[in-house]
């Protein structure tokens, strides 16, 4: 039966249909645009900087309180701010130029980095690092539906699929730098503080270099009030149910089976492998992920893209399940790099639904609404996970986060069919 399953999924990647070929695909369509080229290399510095923050703080936090909860708090407070901001963030991003959005957020995203610089040098009350945090996440808010809109005016359309490939990839790469080089930091300095640094340099680096690029005109969005704004978002998504299944599923499913969050647990208290080890557990699902996306740039777009989301989903709920039952760490990396191979074929499938699926005038208020979701699943799953751990334990939390995935995925499959037939990755709504 799982041998049926695997082989099923294989088919699903690998089947192109009759009106796509391997000659006619160009892997790096979207890389002959120099505008894109840019925004790739900045926002891969930037997300270099982010995975050495999160691993850093998670050490310090953890070494310093050994506290699941306190490492729960890290997620949360960089949580509230998306859905306080959610409304304002997507109209900004829609009314306002989205690059200086984004190089805006970015400079305050530097300037709170350096923050925690100080914070760590004093190894004072733990309250500067929470504010810090809060304010990146503001900055966050802010910067993920500009940033998420502003790639359908660097590229054109027909491009896009392959950005969102090469843009997931670039973050998925960055992924497996940052942790790596947060953890031989840590360990070389014994603290956190350098780490802080370079994360405000490269932060300064992407605005520098997203200065120099060029963007398409930004239709308007018009002169409606904040409520109808929000109204007209939310009505659209209500509308389109392949994009709302999609989310929805990435909400609910990394919500529950993420485990990134207690992995300083893992390796401090399971694994045994100290920071170092923390940062090869941190970096296994994004070499999946990079895998994967190579792959994928390598072949067209998929033409079963709803079944190849639902499956890859499932296939990341499983290999949480047995990494929370894996008492070795190769296993424990061999399973992590699992869950970024899957994970990275639901983003891309994801977003690449969300951009193509709305138009442009609403893309701003679509993406906040995604970034809600993506958030949700992320800081708000990280406190799932630390206060499950810290009633039941970090195994039973993992586990049972697993499980819970696979069943948020038989449900959407059952509640939204019109994402189960969606049809080749980039193509309109009626492939559905």
């Amino acid at each position: 039966m799982i041998l049926a399953s695997v082989k099923r999924f294989e088919n699903l990647l690998m089947t192109n249909g009759p009106t796509t070929t391997q000659s006619s695909h160009d892997p790096y369509a979207a890389l002959r645009s120099p505008g894109f080229r840019l925004f790739l290399t900045g926002n891969v510095l930037s997300v270099i900087g982010m995975q050495m923050q999160t691993v850093a703080v998670g050490w310090e936090i953890y070494k310093r309180t050994e506290s699941n909860l306190a490492l729960g708090l890290v997620g949360l407070v960089q949580f509230v701010p998306v859905i306080a901001l959610a409304l304002s963030a997507g109209r900004a991003a829609d009314r306002l130029p989205r690059k200086w959005i984004v190089m805006s957020a970015m400079a305050v995203i530097s300037l709170a980095a350096l923050g925690l610089a100080w914070a760590s040098a004093r190894q004072g009350d733990l309250i500067l690092t929470y504010v810090c945090l809060f304010v990146i996440g503001v900055a966050r808010a802010f910067q993920q539906p500009a940033k998420a809109s502003l790639v359908p005016l660097i590229v054109p359309a027909e491009r896009f699929s392959n950005a969102v490939t090469w843009n997931t990839g670039g973050f998925h790469l960055a992924s497996v730098l940052g942790p790596a080089f947060s953890g031989l930091l840590i360990a070389g300095t014994g603290g956190a503080t350098l780490v802080y640094i370079l994360d405000a340099f490269v932060a300064l680096g992407f605005v520098a270099m997203l200065a120099f690029v060029r963007i398409q005109p930004q239709a308007s969005a018009g002169d409606s009030s904040g409520i109808q704004a929000l109204a007209a978002g939310i009505s659209f998504l209500w509308r389109n149910q392949i994009i709302l299944g999609a989310i929805t599923l990435d909400m609910f499913a990394v919500l529950l089976g993420g485990a990134t969050t207690l992995l300083p647990v893992f390796a401090e208290d399971i694994l045994g492998v100290g920071p170092s080890g923390l940062g090869w557990l941190r970096t296994a699902p994004a070499v999946g992920a990079l895998s994967m996306s190579v792959l994928l740039a390598y072949r067209p777009p998929l033409e079963r893209a709803g079944r190849a989301l639902l499956w890859s989903v499932a296939g990341f709920g499983a290999a949480t399940i047995l990494f929370g039952l894996s008492p070795y760490f190769w296993g424990s990396l061999a399973l992590l790099f699992l869950t970024g191979a899957l994970d990275n074929i639901s983003v891309v499938i994801r977003h690449t639904l969300v951009q193509v699926l709305t138009p442009n005038e609403l893309r701003g208020r679509v993406s906040a609404v995604n970034g809600l979701f993506i958030s949700a699943s992320n800081e708000l799953g990280g406190f799932e996970s630390g206060f499950v751990a810290y009633l039941f334990g970090p195994l039973i939390s993992v586990v049972s986060g697993g499980v819970g995935t696979i069943l948020v995925v038989i449900a959407v499959a059952i509640g939204w069919p019109q994402l189960r037939r969606y049809g080749r990755l980039g193509s309109g709504p009626e492939s559905a």
